[in-house]
């Protein structure tokens, strides 16, 4: 890789922690609210702006709490999931959404293919390449992606509290959910509020599945990690039930 593609990886970019020891790598696609200065606002309200519609609230913070508890390492975009959401593939459609939930992104309106294939190359393609070089450097790494989501979501109220979500490997989120009792009284179900079918799983597909790396992604009530004692008390009660969900993976191995 030459200089200019470093500097490029370093502002799409955030890897946090590559050197720990285990081998758990934490992921946040969603961490940052960020839009380019070349987007302007991406022709969104102010309070869109600030909304979930832009990215993740709060899911960076845990994210960065659970890494340190836990030595892993983490990967995180540094743009907003609005000008590319990197938990999905160039050829989806919400990739670059032109609404967002009951939201409509007018700077996402109408791109070129080559407008697209730019967005691409600059946000996606770092983001997927310092993910795999930081999952190629351990031994049976664990692949855990951490995501907020909004309580009320087309004007209906979710009662899911804290999600489990897989794809065709479960065997990390169901040793979580068998445990789930003892770690938290929420709420907590699988593949919801989001499925495989909602193509969310992508960076699961793309890093881990094919090696058959464990893994599971997790989303929170963005209610529930509103303020920075959530934040720290969230990742500490996931960090342990990680943990102990891991070695239950592995005394069955």
């Amino acid at each position: 890789m030459n200089h200019r593609d470093d500097a490029l990886m370093n502002d799409m970019v955030d890897v946090r922690n590559a050197q720990a020891a285990s081998p758990v790598v934490i992921v946040c696609e969603h961490a940052s609210a960020h839009i380019p200065q070349a987007f302007g606002d991406l022709g969104l309200a102010a309070d869109a702006l600030h909304s979930h519609v832009v990215w993740d609230p709060g899911a960076m913070a845990v994210a960065t709490e659970m890494a340190a508890l836990l030595d892993a390492a983490l990967v995180a975009s540094k743009t907003s999931r609005l000008v590319y959401d990197c938990n999905r593939p160039p050829e989806a459609p919400d990739a670059m959404p032109a609404r967002s939930e009951i939201v409509d992104v007018p700077g996402n309106q109408g791109l070129s293919a080559a407008q697209r294939s730019d967005r691409v190359a600059t946000y996606y393609t770092p983001f997927r390449e310092a993910l795999a070089a930081v999952i190629a450097a351990r031994t049976a790494p664990i692949l855990v992606t951490i995501h907020s989501f909004t309580p009320v979501y087309h004007g209906k109220t979710r009662d899911v509290e804290i999600g489990i979500l897989h794809d065709s490997d479960a065997r990390l989120a169901d040793a979580m959910l068998g445990l789930a009792a003892h770690h938290t009284s929420r709420a907590v179900r699988r593949n919801e509020p989001y499925g495989p079918g909602d193509g969310v799983t992508h960076t699961l597909k793309e890093h881990a599945l094919p090696h058959g790396y464990l893994n599971v992604m997790l989303e929170i009530r963005n209610d529930l990690i509103a303020d920075e004692a959530a934040q720290t008390d969230m990742a500490a009660t996931l960090a342990e039930w990680v943990s102990q969900a891991l070695k239950q993976v592995e005394a069955k191995a």
